[in-house]
């Protein structure tokens, strides 16, 4: 099987190269795990390599994401200004329809129309990092979000040729009892946690699932440092 690289070395290596190549990639977590910033390394380093990329931000702002990368020192501004990263700005558009609906925050006011997260994919996309799907789950049936989520998968893996990350919090997942992670062809879970040795919160990965590739089941710790995503 092909591989993508994540963007972390030292990830790379546990996974044999990397990412499967023209794939969907599931990363699930609670706020702040390092979910967001997973993603931002893959990018950086799919850009590094040439790759013509879209980021479909639900809950930052581009400037917010661009700034957040170059504090780690995975900047993306030149890959952005040059227009080999796109970023859609999901998040602002449905922050705009939700201020001017006449209903304000009831249920009505809430069904706004969103172009369909294909639509913002043009064609010769090489990576797409959706941060976080989530959002479009809070109001799906189970059945319905597996649907619409294989679908989704097939249209980019297999029919435009993408390698995808959905970042998915795990609010979401529990809400639609972690079907996602089996439609997926790699799972990567980010917690934090008591490291029962030291009793200190640190941060943990957890791989489930990673498909042709041969992994361990143990947690791995990671620090989230000035460079970016360190594994430990």
């Amino acid at each position: 099987m092909d591989r993508i690289s994540s963007g972390i070395n030292e990830l790379d290596e546990r996974l044999g190269g990397g990412y499967p190549a023209g794939r969907v990639l599931l990363v699930t977590g609670g706020t702040g795990t390092g979910k967001s910033i997973f993603g931002l390394h893959f990018l950086h380093r799919a850009c590094r390599d040439g790759k013509k990329c879209v980021l479909i931000a639900t809950e930052e702002l581009p400037e917010d994401i661009i700034q957040q990368s170059e504090m780690l020192g995975i900047g993306l501004s030149r890959y952005y200004e040059h227009g080999q990263l796109v970023i859609e700005k999901a998040f602002q558009n449905r922050s705009e329809k939700v201020q001017t609906s006449k209903f304000g925050f009831t249920p009505e006011g809430l069904e706004i129309e969103l172009p369909t997260l294909v639509d913002y994919v043009p064609d010769g996309t090489d990576v797409v990092v959706i941060d976080n799907i989530g959002v479009f789950t809070l109001r799906l049936s189970i059945q319905d979000f597996r649907d619409q989520f294989d679908a989704l998968n097939f249209v980019l893996s297999t029919k435009e040729g993408c390698t995808a990350m959905f970042i998915m919090d795990d609010t979401a997942c529990k809400m639609t009892q972690n079907l996602a992670e089996y439609s997926a062809s790699a799972s990567l879970r980010l917690m934090v946690t008591e490291n029962p040795y030291t009793g200190n919160m640190e941060r943990f990965l957890k791989i489930p699932k990673m498909r042709r590739t041969f992994i361990g089941l143990d947690m791995i710790r990671f620090e989230i440092t000035l460079q970016g995503v360190k594994l430990l």
